[in-house]
């Protein structure tokens, strides 16, 4: 081999070699350059295989019933927002204990319904995962939980009907100054009250003579014990009704009822309104029967 030739061998096999070397070195410098492992299929499957099936079926049911419970309470509540809910039962007694621990009605409602839809989740995990405390308690309480539910429903809805019922009655009653009058939104508060409790009783299984002669027993009580207490208001009612019948004296007349004188100002069912001298008397209409009524002619 010729001298240029030499030493163009020698050259190339320097090269070579530097090259190699500083490969050799930076794979030294920054450390073995490291593969990405495969995933065994065969080693993921064997952990699958090792939790039953039954558990991964009762793992999905639980996270599915969590899901659905969150959608139909947020549901419920925005449903019965859009339907006016709130308004209606805004004053009610119900409605603000329940704003005493920063919520509303219908936020009531809608977590009833969370935790009625979690219930039976619950339930229906522990069915599905064969667990042996549930193998009795799950035909026992699969039928009363939904019955426990709407008892509850109808409790709350019926506490808030009456509350509302008495408002309005006692808005309407107003006018009517007399203290039996106060009687009435109360009484038909405590029925809405009662009849709810007696829906929800049946809801749970009471035997439903017992409930009729609760039924019976609460009216005969409301009538009887009613009577008594509003005697006087039924007397002054039906000496109203003949009052503004026969009309006996009108309103700008000036009468004279017992020790009271003074120009009519209103006649209705109840009451007489006259007025003399700036003051104003309100005489029941049983006080004109039993005293009568003296109309002044000057």
């Amino acid at each position: 081999m010729t001298g240029p030739e030499t030493v163009a061998a020698a050259w190339s096999a320097a090269t070579v070699d530097t090259a190699a070397t500083g490969i050799r070195s930076i794979g030294i410098r920054g450390g073995p350059i490291e593969q990405p492992e495969q995933i065994d299929p065969g080693a993921l499957a064997g952990v699958f295989d090792a939790v039953p099936r039954a558990i991964w079926l009762g793992a999905i049911v639980g996270v599915a019933g969590i899901v659905l419970a969150i959608l139909l309470g947020t549901l419920t509540t925005r449903i019965l927002a859009r339907l006016g809910v709130p308004e209606a039962v805004e004053g009610t007694a119900f409605d603000r204990t329940v704003r005493e621990f920063d919520t509303s009605t219908v936020d009531v409602l809608g977590s009833l319904v969370r935790l009625f839809v979690l219930g039976v989740t619950f339930l229906g995990v522990l069915a599905i995962a064969n667990v042996t405390v549930a193998s009795g308690f799950w035909g026992r309480t699969v039928e009363f939980l939904p019955q426990l539910f709407f008892a509850l429903l109808i409790l709350i809805v019926g506490v808030v009907v009456g509350d509302k019922v008495q408002m309005v009655i006692g808005e309407r009653l107003t006018g009517i100054k007399l203290p039996e009058i106060g009687v009435f939104p109360r009484l038909a508060k405590f029925t809405v009250f009662y009849i709810a409790v007696l829906i929800a009783l049946s809801q749970l299984g009471v035997a439903t003579l017992a409930l009729v002669v609760l039924l019976a027993g609460y009216l005969f009580a409301v009538v009887f014990l009613g009577g008594l207490a509003l005697s006087d208001l039924l007397k002054s009612a039906a000496a109203g009704s003949y009052l503004l019948l026969e009309q006996p004296y009108a309103i700008g007349d000036e009468v004279e009822i017992g020790d009271r004188r003074g120009i009519v100002q209103e006649v209705n069912l109840f009451v007489t309104h006259i007025e003399d001298d700036g003051e104003e008397f309100i005489v029941p209409n049983s006080t004109v029967f039993e005293t009568g009524v003296v109309r002044v002619r000057e």
